[in-house]
C-alpha cells in the first residue's frame, strides 16, 4: 500500500514529483522576504533567527508541520540562507541503519542544518541516537563485540535539526518535545496564492493576465506546489493553442481539458461524493471502505482528496465516517433532503 501511494502522480497531487516538478527549484524563494503568505510564521522565525546571529549561536532545532506542497523544504533552505549556514538534506526512509545518522552527525559543522523530511516515519533505533544528538550534541556509539564492546560517546558541533512532516501525530512526544520551534503551515488564501503566480510567472518568462491570475488562484487547492504545476501546463496550453499568453480562455479550455473545475475539484474528487451519496446514502461510510470503492489508496484518500474536501465543506468526518454535505450535493446536482442531516445529527 506504501508503495501505491507513494506513486500517486495526479496533476493536483501535493507530493513532490520528480519529472513533473524538475523546475520547481528556481522557483523556490531563497529569503523570508519572498517566501509568500504565511505572515505569523515568518515574522517568528525571521526574530528567531536574528536572535540567534546576535549571539552567534545555533537556531533551536525547527519542527516543520503541514500538509504536502506548503513550502517546508523551501523553508528549510531559506532558513539555512537567513542563517547563513551549510545545510545537509535526507528523509526519514532513506536512513535505514545507525551507521546512517551517525555518518551524517558527524560531518556536520558548527551551526549547520540538517533537514529530515518525513521525520514521522523515523525508525525507532535512529530517533534514539537523534535524542542525544539533539539535546547533548553528542553520539553514543558502540565499539567492539560480545564481551569486549563499550560505549563512547562522541562530540557532534552546535548543529540546527529541522524536521518536516505531515503527520505529526504520528511523532513520538519525546522526538516531539525535543523541538525548540514548531511552526505549522496552513493553507494558502487566494490572494497569497496570487502573489505565488505573478512571481512564478516572471521566473518563467510567461505573461499571464490578472484575470487568469485569480482563476488560476481559484483551482490551485490552497497549495503553491500545484499552483506552480498548473502554471507550468497552462503555459503550454498558451504556446500551442494561443499566442503565448495565458488568459480566461486558456485557463477554462486548460482547466477543462485536464478535468480540473474552478474549485480545483478533479474528477476523482467528485468520485468520492457520488460514492458516498450514491452507494451510501450520503453517509457515513468507513474510509477503506470508501478507498475500495473508488479504487484509491487509503494514504492517498486520507492525505490528499479529504483535507481538500473538507477543507470547501464538501465533506465531514464524524465519529461513525465519511458524511457528503449539503454542498457536495449541491456541486453534483444531486436533490438533498434535509433527512439526511437529522439522520446524523446524534453523530455530533
Amino acid at each position: 500500500m506504501e508503495g501505491e501511494y507513494e506513486q500517486f502522480n495526479s496533476i493536483l497531487s501535493s507530493n513532490y514529483q520528480k519529472e513533473a516538478d524538475v523546475s520547481e527549484n528556481i522557483l523556490r524563494p531563497k529569503t523570508l522576504a519572498d517566501f509568500q503568505g504565511q505572515s505569523k510564521l515568518k515574522e517568528n522565525l525571521s526574530i528567531f533567527i536574528k536572535a540567534a546571529k546576535e549571539r552567534r549561536d545555533a537556531l533551536d532545532h525547527v519542527f516543520l508541520i503541514g500538509p504536502p506542497g506548503l513550502g517546508k523544504t523551501t523553508l528549510a533552505s531559506i532558513i539555512a540562507n537567513e542563517m547563513e549556514s551549510d545545510i545537509r538534506m535526507t528523509s526519514a526512509p532513506a536512513l535505514d541503519k545507525p551507521k546512517d545518522l551517525a555518518g551524517i552527525l558527524t560531518n556536520v559543522t558548527e551551526g549547520s542544518i540538517f533537514f529530515i523530511d518525513e521525520i514521522h516515519r523515523m525508525r525507532p533505533a535512529l530517533e534514539e541516537m537523534l535524542y542525544v544528538a539533539m539535546e547533548d550534541f553528542e553520539i553514543d556509539w558502540v565499539i567492539g563485540q560480545g564481551p569486549a564492546a563499550r560505549t563512547i560517546r562522541i562530540p557532534l558541533p552546535r548543529f540546527t535539526l529541522i524536521g518536516a512532516t505531515t503527520k505529526a501525530g504520528q511523532v513520538s512526544s519525546p522526538l516531539y518535545s525535543r523541538f525548540g520551534i514548531t511552526c505549522r503551515i496552513e493553507f494558502y488564501q487566494e490572494a497569497e496564492l496570487e502573489n505565488i503566480i505573478r512571481r512564478s510567472a516572471k521566473l518563467l518568462d510567461t505573461k499571464i493576465e490578472e484575470s487568469a491570475i485569480k482563476l488560476l488562484a481559484k483551482s490551485s487547492r490552497g497549495t503553491p506546489r500545484i499552483a506552480n504545476r498548473l502554471l507550468r501546463r497552462l503555459r503550454d496550453y498558451a504556446t500551442v493553442l494561443g499566442d503565448g499568453t495565458i488568459n480566461d480562455a486558456i485557463v477554462k479550455t486548460s482547466m477543462e481539458r485536464l478535468g480540473i473545475d474552478q474549485q480545483g475539484l478533479e474528477e476523482q474528487d467528485r468520485n468520492i461524493l457520488k460514492a458516498i451519496i450514491n452507494y451510501y446514502d450520503g453517509g457515513p461510510v468507513g474510509a477503506e471502505t470508501l478507498a475500495i470503492s473508488i479504487g484509491e489508496a487509503i494514504e492517498s484518500l486520507e492525505d490528499f482528496y479529504e483535507p481538500y474536501l473538507i477543507q470547501k465543506g464538501y465533506l465531514k468526518r464524524t465519529p461513525r465516517g465519511r458524511v457528503a454535505t449539503s454542498l457536495a450535493y449541491q456541486l453534483l446536482g444531486i436533490p438533498y433532503t434535509k433527512s439526511n442531516d437529522e439522520d446524523q445529527g446524534s453523530l455530533f
